[in-house]
Parts: structure tokens; C-alpha cells; sequence
């Protein structure tokens, strides 16, 4: 069953903000991955919001259900 939604897209022309409440546990490892980043890097310490767009990427990008998922859905019409 499909359901007739009164948006159909969502252009994909500039960035979408988002709000999220993170667990303090998750945005403490993201200060300290940000802070391993730097390190690593000798470059600033990157704020630990702009950590989270590039790791979903790199999560759904690796995801292989996913994958196959979004690869069957693009094939029926």
C-alpha cells in the first residue's frame, strides 16, 4: 500500500538543520573523538556537532542492508 503524502521531495539544494537531543554519554565521546581528531591532525578541535553529518554518511554508506535496500527500492518503478 502506498501512501499519498502532500509533500512528494524535498529538494536537496543546501544543508537541513536539525535539532537532536543526544544521551551525555554519546556527546562526550563525540568531544573526545573531536579532541583524538585534533590530535591527530595538528589542526583545531573540530566542534563536536559537525562530527555527526560525516559519521551517519560513513554508517549508511558501510551499512550492506542498507545498501541492498536502497539498491531495490531505486529498481521498482
Amino acid at each position: 500500500m502506498t501512501t499519498k503524502l502532500k509533500l512528494s521531495t524535498i529538494p536537496d539544494d543546501k544543508p537541513v538543520k536539525v535539532t537532536v537531543e543526544l544521551p551525555a554519554d554519546v556527546h562526550r565521546d563525540l568531544v573526545a573523538y573531536a579532541e583524538v581528531m585534533a590530535r591527530d591532525s595538528n589542526q583545531a578541535t573540530p566542534e563536536p556537532a559537525r562530527l555527526i553529518a560525516p559519521m551517519l554518511q560513513r554508517f549508511m554508506a558501510t551499512d550492506r542492508a542498507f545498501a541492498r535496500l536502497r539498491k531495490s527500492r531505486r529498481q521498482t518503478p
